[in-house]
């Protein structure tokens, strides 16, 4: 393996925590502030459009990015740092959150 190639290869994995980090973290913005908006729907479907716009083309970018020899490589160590990005926001929003007792009131 080459150091060229591994350059590569943690420049996809910024990459993937960078786009997993807007994905997530947008998705979270966006259902927290949808009760404080006259549409919430517009509002879900805008973020939506635009999360998914940017992480596909994102991907897309790393695909096609350099030379063809190691595309797959690539593009799953993107995907490892979008995936990982997700773990990451999961587990500092969780704690931001009140846990659901089981109790009706």
């Amino acid at each position: 393996m080459n150091v060229e190639l591994l350059l590569q290869l943690l420049a996809s994995l910024v990459c993937g925590l960078v786009l997993g980090t807007l994905f997530f973290g947008g998705l979270w913005l966006t259902i927290r502030n949808l009760q404080k908006v006259s549409h919430p729907a517009l509002l879900f479907l805008a973020s939506a459009l635009t999360r998914t716009i940017l992480t596909i083309s994102g991907f897309w970018c790393i695909g096609v990015w350099l030379d063809e020899s190691s595309r797959w490589q690539r593009l799953t160590v993107c995907l490892a740092g979008f995936i990982l990005a997700r773990m990451i926001c999961t587990r500092i929003i969780r704690t931001d959150q009140p846990t659901f007792s089981g109790k009706s009131a």
